[in-house]
């Protein structure tokens, strides 16, 4: 990425956090509740926490984005659309921590630990709180879209995108979790739920978004655009379970070993089991699934895959993915503006050189 990508990137950011203060700061305001209800102020105020503590912003980076392979003018749309996209990723955190039992998110507390917390003898209503905070989360982004200043055919469009995106997301959830019962996922079932719960609400849906907002219609283009976002969404979900494992825990803030403490058969995982002797089978069953597995036992199943080539094998395949991905942004070209183009060619291979 260039500096002027990279300065245009940061702008998006800054310009995304202050919009999303600003919105929740008005949202109890705008929400219909029961003026005696604390338990509602209180789920609002943990939205809020956890959706400004952080995260790249990438999906509003591509939103934006897809909008300057039209034009680079200001359009109305894009606000709703960058709310909505962010208020369905708080919703899927809050989730996701409640189905992986996670203590923190993003630096902070999770927002089902602050409800363990908040309610230590009560753990039912905890975790029933925890999963209506993610609804509500889900609800707003859809409203986000339904109060867009934008022709009604335009919010509709935008909404029918939004929605498909979160049942995807729901499927993918779904299988994720089949996924781990399966003793050898075969490659397509890994593909499949890299698609279904990231690709589809991260990058496809940001693409038809922004699309829309700048006056296109993204299902003239429906195939090369899921085609798209399918390969960005491997790649990217290769290089999260490659570095979960060979990844280093000081750059990224966080220990190695998580996917295999928690059983998951992800990408490396199921290449480790695929890879190797019996021996070495034997020293990453025994870790899979074992949440106290100690640093020393991950260190060795580390030294497994680099001797086995698992990591060589993982970083070949994300390339050869990115590069796929890269292929299919270059048919761009002829359709829309070269600068635009340029910077969804770049992004497959800056996703799978990342550091974290």
């Amino acid at each position: 990425m260039t500096e002027q990508v990279l300065d245009r990137v940061a702008g998006y950011e800054r310009w995304f956090h202050t919009l999303f203060a600003a919105y929740f700061d008005t949202l109890s305001d705008r929400l219909d509740a029961p003026s005696f209800s604390r338990f509602t102020p209180e789920c609002l105020r943990l939205l809020r926490e956890l959706s400004l503590r952080g995260g790249k912003r990438m999906r509003v980076v591509l939103l934006h984005e897809a909008a300057r392979l039209v034009t680079d003018e200001p359009l109305e749309g894009l606000e709703a659309a960058a709310l909505s996209i962010e208020l369905l990723q708080t919703h899927a955190l809050v989730h996701d921590d409640l189905i992986d039992d996670s203590p923190t998110r993003r630096g902070g507390q999770s927002t089902y630990y602050a409800y363990r917390e908040r309610f230590p003898g009560r753990p039912q209503a905890a975790l029933g709180l925890t999963v209506l905070a993610g609804d509500l989360a889900l609800a707003l982004s859809l409203r986000a879209l339904m109060e867009a200043r934008v022709p009604v055919a335009v919010r509709q469009a935008m909404v029918e995108v939004q929605t498909r995106a979160a049942a995807d997301t729901f499927v993918g959830q779904i299988v994720d979790l089949e996924r781990d019962f399966a003793a050898a996922p075969d490659e397509e079932v890994l593909h499949s739920v890299a698609d279904y719960k990231s690709a589809r609400y991260s990058i496809l849906a940001p693409l038809q978004l922004g699309l829309m907002a700048a006056g296109e219609q993204p299902a003239l283009f429906e195939k090369e655009l899921r085609e798209y976002a399918r390969l960005v969404g491997i790649c990217g979900q290769m290089r999260d379970d490659y570095l979960d494992l060979f990844g280093d825990s000081s750059v990224m803030g966080k220990p190695t070993g998580t996917d295999i403490r928690d059983g998951k058969h992800s990408y490396t995982v199921s290449a480790l089991l695929a890879a190797g002797g019996d021996a070495e089978r034997r020293v990453v069953e025994a870790a899979l699934g074992n949440p106290s597995c100690p640093p020393e036992t991950i260190a060795a199943v580390r030294e497994i895959g680099e001797r086995c080539g698992v990591a060589d094998r993982l970083r070949t395949d994300m390339h050869r993915h990115a590069l796929q991905a890269s292929a299919v942004a270059a048919g761009w070209r002829s359709r829309w503006r070269e600068e635009a183009v340029t910077f969804f060619e770049q992004l497959p291979l800056w996703s799978v050189n990342r550091t974290r």
